[in-house]
């Protein structure tokens, strides 16, 4: 199998899960030959995910990408192993299920927050390499929710952070161009992760298959699997795209 990332720095945030996307396509990337650094705001996830790893190839660091000084911090810490950043993949998310009037100050902050400052954070952060080598690819994990204006797991304030990350990419893509950086965004729509796993029983994933043309959930290996394209040279003459990864649940 031919290894479309070999000799690449690639950075997936919100990536220690177990059984999240950011793990599996830290994973994946890793497969393809790339040198690969995660980043969590969970500790002990961070130490599991870290024996994962070839350390030459590898560094797991726990960071909060709500934070500008830990972003800083962690493409430094890349810089100084790997010296050079080649792909970012902001990942890091959280969702809440509530309704629109359900939604108080300190949850709307929370969730803007970590999906949507944490992605320019990280940005700005990555980006000043990626000017200097003039190349880079940025992905973005948005949601089907952005685009149906709400989703099965995420309530309003979600949909709006998800919408916010595809305009933001769409924006930096215009800006960037010139500098041989792309970057892109991802939509999945239901994936079997942790998040989700819960909460479906067998009469709502029941209805839920019905609108789906595929038949089956999506599963973390898929959406890893787009950003595998998106990241490497296959995908280099694509910038400022949306990817749909939900097996037709929104067909648009």
């Amino acid at each position: 199998m031919k290894k479309l990332l070999e000799d690449k720095v690639c950075i997936v945030t919100g990536a220690a899960g177990i059984n999240g996307i950011g793990l599996r396509t830290a994973k994946l990337f890793y497969e393809h030959g790339a040198s690969i650094v995660i980043t969590d705001i969970n500790q002990e996830a961070c130490d599991e995910a870290r024996a994962m790893f070839d350390q030459s190839r590898s560094l797991v660091l726990v960071a909060n990408v709500i934070s500008k000084d830990d972003c800083e911090q962690v493409a430094s810490f890349v810089l100084e192993k790997f010296g050079r950043i080649d792909v970012l993949v902001n990942n890091a998310g959280v969702t809440q299920p509530v309704k629109f009037e359900e939604i108080q100050p300190d949850d709307y902050d929370r969730i803007l927050d970590v999906n949507l400052r944490g992605m320019l954070y990280m940005s700005q952060a990555v980006i000043p390499q990626m000017k200097k080598q003039l190349s880079g690819s940025i992905a973005n994990t948005s949601s089907v929710s952005a685009q149906r204006g709400g989703g099965i797991f995420g309530g309003p304030h979600y949909s709006a952070a998800k919408a916010g990350m595809l305009g933001l990419g769409k924006a930096m893509a215009r800006e960037l161009g010139s500098f041989g950086v792309r970057v892109n965004s991802v939509t999945p729509g239901l994936i079997a992760t942790d998040i989700t796993g819960g909460k479906l029983d067998d009469a709502l994933k029941g209805k839920i298959l019905e609108g789906i043309p595929l038949h089956r959930l999506g599963t973390p290996e898929d959406v890893a699997k787009t950003f595998l394209f998106l990241a490497s040279d296959l995908s280099d003459y694509i910038t400022g795209a949306t990817i749909d990864v939900n097996g037709g649940m929104h067909i648009h």
